[in-house]
């Protein structure tokens, strides 16, 4: 889960200059094929204390859409503005960078709902996620069928079993949002079919292994939300897109500091690798002024550092024709790694050599989802240094205090990640926020001509 900060608003409406308070998480959530088809962005908001005068004020819809910043009359509420300043936060062009093209599900209160600030959000990039805590009386269904009527989109959240709630808002939603942990095993394969046979989409929620992914797939679960693809066990279902041995060989050879006449070499023994390079070295603007017609020129152009980055991410790739923001393991472990490298460069004298390490314990942190087996022994064979096998296995150092502030980016975990900061000054949760963005949009762009990710296909 990637975090993405946004603006704090003052008593007054006005946007503060203080630093940034509040803060979006981003969860992937993959279809049956397990390809990347959307995220959830938590909202973590700013507490903003209500005056006397506006504490109880309700908001009141139109069926316009206005500036929330221009609005007449009476001043908005604190309530009001906090998701006004949300509604600012998910329409800025970073946040859309980080969703790499895919939709964003987001929690909406009954506030956000009744007020047109929501307006300004694109119908065809959010679904609206609605609690079954939220007060359902004639003036919020109203708001539903009006917003529904300008194409929005609604997903009935945390779904344990039915209720007085889920009824009165289950005929106004396209998603339905079970929460696997929590709901009664045995519910699941009827509360299934009666919600696909109305015409439902099904999320899981909470999938962190690879036996529930099974389970809710087989039951007919369209999406799918958790981090089970990043486990050992699913390494079972994935295919790599080039042999393991193929890839470690070469990254073992990268580690000596390799000629350029080593790596051509090793390079043809394997043709899916040389492949994959003359595509990286004629797609990205590296050779630049003619075409690369021969292995030895793809080499010069692209250089040691960046074959070495390509391979290790490279290992993650799904063996189907996929392009890399679609692959949801790609994305994480290039996310993790290039969170890792941005952040210890914000430490006191980190350097170059600082910044590898930092990217390679990011990109090899769940390596074993790939290989499985033990992960020492995978490490082991890569022939990490012992400072980035301590992070990865043990969490040391500061490599591994970074790589527990970016897992707990990943699951939206604020309070830890404040704990963590005080061991990682000066960093502080909005350093880690906006890096944490920038991670994310680095990961989800292919094609880049300087730095980046390609696209990698079969």
């Amino acid at each position: 889960m990637t975090t993405i900060a946004i603006e704090t608003v003052s008593q007054t409406g006005a946007i503060d200059d203080a630093p940034l308070l509040a803060s979006f998480a981003r969860q992937p959530i993959l279809n049956r094929d397990g390809m990347l088809c959307g995220y959830e962005i938590k909202v973590r908001a700013p507490a903003l204390p209500p005056t006397d005068a506006e504490a109880n004020e309700p908001a009141t819809p139109s069926d316009t859409a206005v500036d929330p910043d221009t609005l007449p009359g009476k001043p908005p509420t604190p309530a009001q503005r906090v998701a006004r300043a949300i509604v600012r936060g998910l329409i800025q062009s970073d946040v859309r960078g980080a969703l790499t093209g895919h939709p964003a599900y987001v929690d909406v209160s009954r506030d956000l709902l009744l007020d047109d600030a929501i307006l300004r959000l694109p119908a065809e990039r959010f679904l609206l996620e609605l609690s079954p805590a939220l007060d359902v009386d004639d003036a919020l269904i109203a708001r539903l069928v009006q917003l529904h009527g300008r194409r929005y989109r609604f997903v009935l959240d945390e779904v344990t079993q039915p209720n007085e709630s889920f009824a009165k808002l289950l005929p106004y939603v396209d998603v339905v949002k079970i929460d696997i942990a929590r709901a009664p095993r045995a519910l699941l394969p009827k509360l299934a079919s009666v919600l696909k046979s109305a015409g439902k989409l099904l999320l899981a929620a909470g999938i962190d292994a690879q036996a529930d992914f099974e389970a809710t797939h087989g039951l007919g679960f369209d999406r799918f939300q958790g981090y089970f693809f990043a486990r050992a066990q699913s390494s079972a279902t994935r295919r790599v897109s080039a042999p393991r041995h193929a890839l470690l060989n070469l990254l073992q050879l990268l580690a000596g500091d390799p000629t350029v006449a080593q790596l051509e070499a090793e390079l043809k023994l394997n043709p899916v690798l040389v492949m994959h390079l003359m595509k990286l070295a004629n797609s990205s603007g590296l050779a630049v002024g003619h075409k690369v017609t021969t292995l030895r020129d793809a080499i010069n152009a692209t250089g040691t550092d960046r074959i070495a980055r390509w391979t290790q991410l490279l290992l993650y790739a799904d063996g189907r024709k996929v392009a890399l923001e679609d692959d949801p393991l790609l994305q994480l472990a290039a996310t993790r790694a290039r969170f890792m490298e941005l952040a210890i460069e914000r430490l006191p004298e980190a350097g170059r050599d600082e910044a590898d390490a930092a990217f390679l314990t990011g990109v090899f942190s769940f390596v074993d989802a790939v290989f499985g087996g033990a992960l020492e022994n995978t490490l082991n064979v890569l022939t990490l240094s012992r400072p980035i096998q301590a992070a990865i296995l043990r969490r040391e150092g500061v490599l591994g205090a970074l790589l527990s502030t970016i897992e707990a980016l990943e699951r939206g975990e604020w309070e830890r990640i404040v704990a963590l900061c005080e061991r990682l000054q000066p960093l502080t949760v909005e350093d880690v926020a906006q890096m944490g963005l920038a991670a994310a949009a680095w990961a989800g762009v292919a094609d880049r001509s300087a730095e980046g990710l390609e696209r990698i296909e079969d």
